[in-house]
């Protein structure tokens, strides 16, 4: 059994299709895909996310739109590809990284948690607003706040494709309440070709106030709205960040 950190976007990347399979995400992208059309209007707009991940989300929206994705890991963005083909991917990191391009909206879903620090969180919303017109849209949906992270959380399930299983453990908890970090542990239990084995993975994620995000967005160049986001995976409230990008941001390098 091996432990380390983040090998779900390393040598375990090929177990995120079975994990998180594409279809558990259509009616989340029913809803941001809503909220993209109402701010933006008709026509095909142009839409950058940061972070992507496996592209699932991203499936369910860019085909009304100009789509570019961006990841750290190379093997979610090989699922990506192979899932939206008609998307433009790019390797980056969030918080560094320039296309050169300007973009109607710029979607950052969970990959958000991975800021662990307000000089992480900064350095993503510079880049969003760099990559943004003036009146343009950032979406950022960051999954806890210090105000609604409860430790320990956990989450379990099972899935099943042509034969092989996969069960997750998933567990939340907070080792030190005084910094802007909590940890998650997954255990994998891997049944293929009748054979099993189990691997353990460590994610370092931020844990920030309301009142932090919002500060920072304002500091960072744009004007943010909350929203309720009804797609938690139990009954803790969730927030949407619709925000509109001001005069007064970092313009494209």
């Amino acid at each position: 059994m091996t432990s380390s950190f983040n090998r779900l976007y390393t040598d375990l990347a090929h177990l995120w299709p079975l994990m998180s399979p594409p279809e558990d995400y259509a009616d989340e992208g029913a809803c941001l895909l809503g909220e993209l059309r109402k701010r933006l209007g008709p026509g095909r707009a142009r839409l950058l996310e940061l972070g992507t991940g496996g592209g699932h989300l991203l499936h369910h929206i860019a085909g009304g739109f100009e789509a570019t994705a961006v990841d750290l890991s190379e093997g979610m963005l090989a699922h990506s590809q192979r899932l939206n083909p008609e998307v433009a991917h790019h390797i980056g990191d969030m918080r560094t990284v320039r296309l050169g391009e300007t973009f109607d909206a710029v979607l950052i879903h969970d990959a958000i948690d991975y800021m662990t620090t307000e000089d992480d969180l900064r350095a993503a919303f510079a880049t969003a607003r760099a990559h943004l017109r003036t009146g343009g849209l950032l979406i950022v949906i960051p999954d806890d706040y210090s105000e609604t992270f409860t430790p320990p959380r956990v989450w379990h399930q099972t899935q099943r494709v042509a034969g092989d299983e996969l069960t997750f453990v998933e567990y939340s908890w907070d080792p030190d309440p005084n910094d802007t970090e909590t940890e998650t542990v997954y255990v994998f239990f891997i049944q293929e070709n009748g054979e099993l084995r189990v691997e353990v993975d460590r994610h370092t994620t931020g844990l920030f106030p309301i009142g932090t995000w919002e500060r920072l967005l304002g500091e960072a160049g744009f004007e943010p709205e909350r929203l309720d986001y009804p797609f938690a995976d139990d009954d803790r409230p969730m927030y949407l960040w619709a925000c509109t990008a001001t005069e007064a941001g970092t313009r494209v390098e």
